[in-house]
């Protein structure tokens, strides 16, 4: 990958043009993180909507529902070998960065810690609700690609979490949308725009992270892992024995038995 945003992040020189665009605005998301993040939300949304209509959607949901394994499997590798604002640790919420946060000293870029938490919160809260869904099973329309290997009250209590998670995860959504609103419509903060070209410009005083990345094996890493999860778990459903049919012989009436007669004997009728 040769992107400026992405390689920016890894410390590659971009040229003399790009350097003049970083003196008013830095990398914020990388061009990996970018993608995953509307897929996430692509995802979610048909996963919510199929799952809503049911019946003949449920395939589409099952789908859906396997493209949010393989992307949060991505996000967490991203999380741990990607660039320098895609980690964890730059914005985890700790006590000490939510505590300045309340105080009005914190001086990060990227997400603050109350939205921070809005990310941990939604990436757990998917990872549930995408296991119980692989274990469930409706006894209508799907069933998850490892229902086989539960009994049927483990599937039944999976598939019960899984509806009851998916009222959490609509208000979760809703209200990860509502901060939005609020931070741009209120606060006025930039944040759709950066999550589309990936810069920003953090304004003075802002603590920006020592550029750092495992470059193109690690993106390579997360995707094909991310990828393995989908295939493996697509292909881990039970598929029904399908028998060749042989065609059927007529029945043919039983000999009668044989009895041997006693040496010297002479034959007696049969009756």
């Amino acid at each position: 990958m040769s992107s400026p945003e992405l390689l920016s992040d890894f410390g590659a020189v971009e040229g003399a043009a790009a350097a003049r665009d970083a003196a008013r605005s830095v990398v914020l998301w990388d061009l990996p993180l970018r993608v995953f993040h509307w897929s996430l939300a692509a995802a979610v949304a048909v996963a919510i909507v199929t799952g809503e209509l049911g019946g003949a959607w449920m395939p589409w949901h099952g789908r859906a529902g396997l493209v949010i394994v393989g992307l949060l499997v991505f996000r967490v590798l991203w999380g741990l070998v990607g660039s320098a604002t895609s980690r964890f640790t730059q914005f985890a919420p700790t006590p000490a960065r939510l505590l300045a946060y309340l105080r009005g000293r914190w001086r990060g870029v990227g997400h603050n810690p109350l939205g921070a938490l809005s990310v941990f919160a939604l990436l757990g809260l998917l990872s549930l609700q995408a296991a119980t869904g692989l274990f469930g099973n409706d006894d209508i329309a799907f069933a998850g690609p490892l229902n086989h290997l539960v009994d049927d009250a483990a599937g039944a209590r999976a598939t019960g979490w899984h509806r009851w998670l998916a009222n959490g995860l609509i208000a979760l959504v809703l209200l990860h949308l509502l901060a939005i609103a609020f931070h741009v419509l209120v606060r006025r903060h930039r944040l759709v725009r950066p999550m589309i070209t990936g810069r920003h410009a953090p304004g003075p005083g802002r603590d920006w992270p020592r550029p750092r990345g495992y470059g193109r094996f690690g993106l390579l890493s997360a995707v094909v892992l991310g990828a393995t999860a989908v295939l493996a778990l697509a292909g881990a459903g039970e598929t029904p024995v399908v028998r060749a049919a042989t065609p059927a012989t007529p029945a043919t009436p039983p000999t009668p038995a044989l009895v041997a007669a006693p040496a010297g004997a002479a034959s007696a009728p049969s009756w």
